[in-house]
């Protein structure tokens, strides 16, 4: 009967942000605000770059996946604590809480390799003008997002696989406001050994590689740029990355931040308020970040809304 406890369970339950009765109502608002404003940013730059055929390039392609992702992405979270607020309920069911795990590790694992792909669209741009449109040919483009998704998909795949042999005890808390990989781990009754190891290492290839992609692109970027006589040409080429690395310093800086702060503090409630930043505000801001720095997405959002205007 102990091992039935242990294996045969129902739900898990979410302790969410804060327990906090009165704020339940403000989060709820917050939440809903944010959410709204997220679907609403990266679903006008879909529409922008889809109906202007001069954005119809390489660089666009990727930023129209990019925000469909982080739709997804915010979808993956928002709509359950959304429930649970307003149901005044912290449950979620076995199989939803995995489901989650799944597909939240699918699309933060795609936003980080879609922006090493974007920074290496930038730096044939710029370091190889002349051949742009011949090495980011359409089948080139189409074949890096599919192959982003089959490298997440197998890694997700397998933690979820690696998941399912653990065991967990009736009534398991989780300290976090959506299933998070290492906080189940963390609340497992049995051994999590090779899991602990599979995360290690994915966490390490996934993360180091992407990242040391970006740093090589913007080096030979930077270097390109040095050699420019033309500051005309300096500022243009600057500025079509302009969006693309502050997009990275959120995403990296965000994801940093929270790592630092379950390093140093073993607070589990300051750790979900840390994840906040990456989970839900860092899809939140890329829209803004886009239409403000960059003039074509600008321009397509002001012809795209004007359009829009006469049947409004």
């Amino acid at each position: 009967m102990e091992a039935e406890n242990y294996t045969e369970i129902s739900e898990f339950l979410l302790l969410g942000l804060s327990e906090d009765p009165e704020l339940q109502s403000f989060l709820f608002g917050v939440l809903l605000s944010m959410y709204l404003v997220t679907i609403l940013g990266n679903l006008l730059i879909i529409l922008a770059i889809s109906s202007d055929s001069h954005l119809h390039t390489p660089m666009y392609f990727f930023l129209s996946n990019l925000s469909s992702i982080d739709i997804c992405f915010t979808s993956t979270i928002i709509p359950k604590m959304l429930l649970n607020i307003q149901t005044q309920s912290k449950a979620i069911s076995y199989i939803g809480c995995f489901i989650q795990v799944y597909f939240f590790m699918i699309f933060a694992g795609l936003d980080g390799f879609l922006l090493t792909v974007m920074a290496y669209d930038r730096y044939v741009a710029i370091c190889h003008p002349l051949h742009y449109l011949v090495i980011m040919n359409p089948w080139l483009c189409g074949f890096l997002v599919l192959l982003c998704w089959f490298i997440i998909f197998w890694v997700s795949l397998t933690h979820i696989l690696l998941m399912r042999q653990l065991s967990f005890c009736v009534g398991t808390e989780i300290p976090h406001f959506f299933c998070e990989l290492t906080q189940i781990l963390k609340v497992a009754c049995s051994d999590t050994l090779i899991n602990d190891i599979f995360l290690y290492v994915t966490t390490a290839l996934l993360g180091v590689f992407p990242f040391t992609g970006i740093l090589f692109s913007y080096s030979k970027i930077a270097s390109s740029l040095m050699r420019m006589s033309s500051a005309e040409g300096k500022y243009k080429a600057f500025s079509t990355c302009g969006s693309h690395l502050s997009v990275v310093s959120l995403y990296y800086g965000t994801s940093l931040g929270v790592y630092l702060s379950s390093a140093v503090t073993h607070s589990t409630h300051y750790n979900s308020v840390a994840s906040v930043m990456y989970t839900i505000v860092t899809p939140m801001l890329n829209p803004f970040i886009y239409s403000l720095r960059n003039k074509d997405v600008k321009g397509a959002l002001g012809r795209l809304l004007r359009q829009g205007a006469p049947y409004l």
